[in-house]
């Protein structure tokens, strides 16, 4: 479950790219686009201008460069020419990108044009318990603290966390040991060691955690039909500390 110096350099490469993709999201206006044609702009950009693959694409035999997830989709939605995207929306872009034999993963909740003062403050608060969770992450932490610290934060804020998903190890495959759970006891579970490099990416729901997949066999939804939001980074346990191996141009951790 550890890298070597030199493979977590090339990740690092993977993950700035995948950064530049999200930098480029930055400058659209979303309204009025479908999220079709965000993911087509995606998959051009990537492949294009980065020369680099999204890794998503082919993955389980999904078709697609992106994830978008839009309101009460909690993840895996699907993109489409009809699902346009409107002022009051919020929707979440996961994407994948593989440079080098690295693969790079991040996500981003997004909000669209005048959104409703309770939806920010679930992307907010959600921004928020991602960076609580990267910034227990240390040598000799405990994966258990990364769960709690995400879970303490939510249930503070009046917000529940998804249990169904959870974050993963990642490399030159997608999903690789250990899961990184969003919940969890401090001190218990996996002690973490340099070189270990992993997601870290809770669902938060406005209402209830329970989720279901509709019949497309991809997308997950609220069953209470309320809102959910994420956020995603990859990050690599440094010797002292954590490195944030997709940080986004402009983007500051929060500590």
């Amino acid at each position: 479950m550890t890298k070597r110096p030199e493979e977590i350099a090339l990740m690092a490469e993977s993950g700035k790219l995948l950064a530049s993709v999200f930098g480029r999201l930055d400058q659209l206006n979303l309204i009025g686009m479908s999220t079709m044609e965000v993911n087509d702009m995606v998959d051009s950009f990537i492949v294009n201008e980065l020369n680099a693959r999204p890794a998503s694409k082919g993955q389980y035999g999904y078709a697609y460069a992106l994830n978008s997830s839009r309101n009460s989709v909690v993840c895996h939605g699907v993109p489409s020419p009809g699902d346009i995207l409107q002022s009051g929306d919020i929707v979440n872009f996961d994407i994948t990108l593989e440079k080098n034999g690295f693969i790079a993963d991040s996500s981003k909740t997004y909000l669209v044009g005048d959104v409703p003062p309770l939806a920010k403050r679930l992307v907010q608060v959600t921004y928020e318990a991602m960076w609580m969770g990267i910034n227990t992450v240390r040598p000799g932490a405990r994966l258990g603290d990364v769960g709690h610290a995400i879970q303490r934060h939510a249930r503070r804020n009046g917000y529940s966390v998804v249990r169904e998903y959870c974050g993963h190890g990642i490399g030159r495959e997608m999903h690789e040991p250990p899961q990184v759970l969003h919940w969890g006891k401090p001190k218990t579970g996996l002690v973490l060691r340099e070189g270990m490099v992993f997601t870290i990416e809770p669902m938060l729901n406005q209402g209830s955690r329970a989720v279901h997949t509709e019949d497309d066999g991809w997308t997950v939804v609220t069953t209470d039909g309320k809102l959910s939001a994420q956020f995603e980074h990859t990050v690599a346990v440094t010797r002292n500390g954590v490195q944030v191996l997709t940080l986004r141009p402009g983007e500051r951790s929060l500590n």
